[in-house]
């Protein structure tokens, strides 16, 4: 379809969900989006704040011996 008609079709009312269906057919809705990035940032921190516990227990451990 042209850029003219898919402006067409986007002025008639009520049609709005299947211009969207169309237009981004497999790909990530921008909820989705947000909520891979929020679980990819937990998961980092995560393994960031683990890495941090175990270098303090190194330390603890090397002082204490």
């Amino acid at each position: 379809m042209g850029a003219f008609s898919n402006f067409a079709r986007s002025l008639l009312p009520g049609n709005d969900r299947d211009l969207a269906k169309d237009r981004y057919a497999g790909r990530e809705s921008a909820t989705d989006h947000a909520a891979r990035k929020r679980r990819q940032n937990h998961h980092r921190n995560a393994a960031k704040a683990d890495r941090q516990g175990q270098r303090w227990e190194e330390r603890d451990r090397r002082r204490f011996r």
